[in-house]
């Protein structure tokens, strides 16, 4: 008997040891983080900041190589630069900068890359778009100012799309050291009535279906929801039975400020929606072509971000916020709802979140759920804390409490 439970133990040993881990990538208003942990994800090794004193909008990596991850770097001063590892986060360079070219100026200031990102001004297809909608009404020139979000190709390292602001969708086929603008998004024909949300004009989700390389969906605040079925050549609006109380017409178009958008890469045709005050939960199940509302129990229609159970395409995830006043967990109590029937019914997430005196607020990036077995979903919020829980949301615990506020938050399952 003593022998056999040897064996037992060892052989749970060796399966631990050889048990798949996590990466989870944070980008902060002050830098980048980079935690690691084993399957069990309980005790976290933590590398950062990188980039520190940078916002980081965004960081993710290629789905083909988990050691190929992208990082957009930008800020006020200098610009925006793009990051590129190849080995998972120990060293970084700027793909953009030729070798031997410096990435510092000469008062050693960081030399910004903001010129990589130039929308198409092609007599062809650039020359018309000229133009915006400005907070007042009035027509603004497009500036380039930052990129939002990073979605690497299912099929390809080298292949990665950018979504920006002023709201154009960029893609670069060499990892990262050109880009160029699928003017056909801006192109469609409302781009000049495409106004700024709070936080500016940027796109901000990137959907790519990994059964059909042709279709791209796109969300942009407040411009709405976009889809391409020929690899970003053309686009039309995919906003119809959404709703907002802010809108002056009942059913527009384009205006909606769409929060995020979610999807479960097994059924590509169905997609969850946080739509903006007003608005709430929303699903489709026909790629966008008609939403329906599935607020259902939730104590608030607004929230940021929205994300779906890795195994279970109807089990999808939000986090309420109280709009006004404040924009914090309604009754100070941080709670993910969970619905495991694609919405309507919702049931609070608590144990191991505060839930007392608590001011934070989760940015529409910064959740991301893991690919193990007992699927791990993850959040970080803008005090600092980023959560894991390794049970689908049944128990939650902070890997780390005191980092700068949390922009995004993405993970990837290791080998």
């Amino acid at each position: 008997m003593v022998e056999m439970l040897g064996v037992e133990h060892f052989l749970k040993l060796d399966t631990e040891e050889r048990m798949s881990g996590v990466r989870v990538l944070v980008g902060t208003r002050k830098g980048a983080f980079i935690l690691t942990s084993d399957g069990k994800r309980e005790r976290w090794d933590i590398s950062g900041p990188h980039f520190g004193g940078w916002e980081m909008y965004h960081l993710k990596g290629s789905p083909v190589d988990t050691n190929r991850l992208y990082a957009s770097q930008s800020s006020g001063w200098f610009g925006q630069i793009i990051q590129r590892s190849d080995d998972g986060g120990k060293t970084w360079h700027q793909p953009g900068t030729p070798p031997g070219e410096p990435t510092t100026m000469p008062n050693g200031m960081p030399k910004g890359e903001s010129n990589k990102f130039v929308y198409d001004t092609s007599s062809e297809t650039g020359k018309p778009l000229t133009t915006h909608q400005w907070y007042d009404g009035t027509q603004h020139p497009w500036e380039f100012k930052r990129v939002w979000h990073l979605e690497p190709s299912w099929s390809d390292p080298d292949v990665v799309y950018a979504g920006v602001e002023d709201a154009a969708l960029f893609r670069s086929t060499d990892g990262g050291k050109t880009w160029h603008e699928l003017a056909g998004l801006r192109g469609h024909g409302s781009g000049p009535k495409w106004q700024p949300g709070a936080g500016g004009l940027g796109l901000h989700t990137i959907l790519l279906d990994p059964s059909n390389p042709q279709r791209l969906v796109v969300a942009i605040s407040a411009a709405g929801a976009f889809r391409s079925d020929d690899a970003g050549h053309t686009w039309k609006p995919i906003n119809r039975g959404l709703k907002s109380e802010y809108l002056p017409e009942p059913t527009p178009e384009i205006g909606f400020c769409v929060h995020r958008i979610a999807m479960h890469g097994s059924r590509p045709n169905v997609l969850f929606m946080q739509l903006h005050q007003g608005g709430g939960i929303f699903r489709s199940d026909n790629a966008g072509e008609l939403w329906q509302e599935v607020r259902g129990n939730l104590p608030t229609d607004f929230g940021f971000p929205i994300d779906v159970h890795a195994h279970e395409p109807e089990t999808i995830y939000v986090v309420p916020i109280q709009p006004y006043p404040g924009r914090y967990p309604p009754e100070a109590k941080l709670r993910v709802y969970r619905s495991r029937s694609g919405g309507n019914d919702w049931e609070p997430l608590t144990n191991g979140l505060p839930q007392e005196n608590c001011y934070v607020n989760v940015l529409r990036e910064a959740m991301a759920v893991d690919t193990l077995d007992s699927c791990g979903i993850y959040f970080g919020t803008t005090g600092g804390q980023v959560y894991v829980s390794p049970d689908s949301g049944d128990n939650w615990t902070a890997i780390v409490r005191d980092l700068p506020a949390v922009l995004s938050v993405e993970v990837q399952t290791l080998p």
